[in-house]
């Protein structure tokens, strides 16, 4: 089971993380401007958002199996909508399809994992995790072959069909059966447990800033080394490749070291040597300079996603899980759908410069906060 949901969610980030590479040929192609291309991902992480926490519960309510099958089939009914996307109408479906989709997959698949893995939880997480990356790499190469051979719209299809054959294998190894109970929401209960005390209500600022970050960051990566430190649209998605090769490696091993230590102490300093590169990506000049940064940027924030995850399922009970987590997760991807509206925004009416300058004010109040917390 791990290796099944591990490859789902790898392969729907492979798809959701074509976007980044293909964003500069998607606005020019659908006409839209920067700011336009910045909202239309936030109604794509919003709709993600929103789905996180009723995801969870039910997920504790009736069983993982329930939702996970359906999400993998919403996703890909979206990646098919988007290769099929003709303007800025159909690309907005596509995006809540697939938000609504991710949603459904994301926190019932962590609740197995935790469910399955209680003593190596950290390392499980971290291994769930890295398919964040292995999707980014995979979707930095196939842009460049899309952009090169093809149209931005056509590695969506493979994307869909995999996740098909990945819903099939699901289906078949899992030995729940399919169980809809009650659909009333326990919300008040849940978001009392989750903000009981000022250290877990700091806890939950603190990771709502450093997705904040990561929304904006990972959206406009690409575009933003296109536009600002001169590169052309493949070597750009290429040098953004190097955020998930980092990734993939730092992961499973921020989730093991997480369950040996501090999470919070590995977390603070991840924090730190994320805004010490990110200062140094915006002050770099040459190609060399330009790869170190975004190296060490990747280095210091891919800790956070297994600690944040484990963080908050340490402190869950232990039917709650889910619904913790997915309350937690929405409030943290709330903040994650802000950032690529914040960044289309002021890059398109100040400077992307500006707009990464206040993503590390976001990581220095993000690491005090756990600091205080630890």
């Amino acid at each position: 089971m791990l290796v099944t949901v591990s490859l789902g969610w790898a392969l729907l980030q492979t798809g959701r993380f074509l976007l980044s590479p293909l964003l500069p040929t998607i606005i020019t192609d659908l006409g839209i401007t920067e700011a336009t291309a910045g909202i239309a991902l936030s109604i794509f992480g919003g709709a993600y958002a929103l789905v996180q926490y009723p995801g969870g519960e039910y997920s504790d309510r009736w069983n993982r199996t329930t939702l996970i099958v359906p999400g993998l089939v919403v996703l890909a009914v979206g990646f098919t909508l988007f290769g099929l996307s003709t303007g800025l109408a159909t690309f907005l479906v596509a995006a809540t399809v697939v938000g609504v989709g991710k949603g459904l997959f994301a926190i019932p698949s962590r609740a197995l994992l935790s469910d399955l893995f209680t003593a190596k939880r950290g390392r499980a997480l971290g291994i769930y995790a890295a398919g964040t990356d292995l999707g980014g790499l995979l979707s930095s190469g196939i842009a460049v072959l899309a952009l090169t051979y093809a149209t931005w719209r056509t590695p969506f299809f493979p994307v869909a069909l995999a996740l098909a054959v990945i819903t099939l294998v699901y289906a078949s190894q899992t030995r729940e059966g399919y169980r809809v109970g009650s659909t009333s929401l326990e919300l008040r209960s849940t978001v009392g447990r989750l903000v009981q005390s000022s250290r877990q209500r700091e806890t939950l600022l603190a990771f709502s800033l450093f997705y904040f970050m990561v929304g904006g960051f990972i959206n406009f990566a690409p575009a933003y080394l296109a536009q600002t430190k001169g590169f052309s649209e493949s070597l750009a998605g290429l040098t953004f490749a190097i955020v998930f090769a980092v990734g993939f490696a730092v992961k499973p091993v921020a989730g093991t070291l997480g369950d040996r230590f501090s999470r919070r102490a590995i977390a603070v300093t991840g924090l730190l040597v994320a805004a010490t590169a990110l200062v140094a990506l915006v002050f770099a000049g040459s190609n060399v300079a330009i790869w170190l940064a975004v190296g060490l940027l990747a280095l210091g924030y891919k800790t956070g996603f297994p600690l944040s995850d484990a963080i908050i399922l340490d402190g869950a009970p232990s039917g709650g899980m889910g619904a913790d987590l997915g309350a937690a997760r929405a409030l943290f991807l709330s903040a994650n759908a802000v950032g690529p509206a914040y960044v289309g925004i002021v890059a398109t009416y100040v400077s992307y410069d500006a707009a990464f300058g206040g993503f590390v004010v976001c990581l220095l109040v993000a690491a005090a906060l756990l600091f205080r917390t630890g």
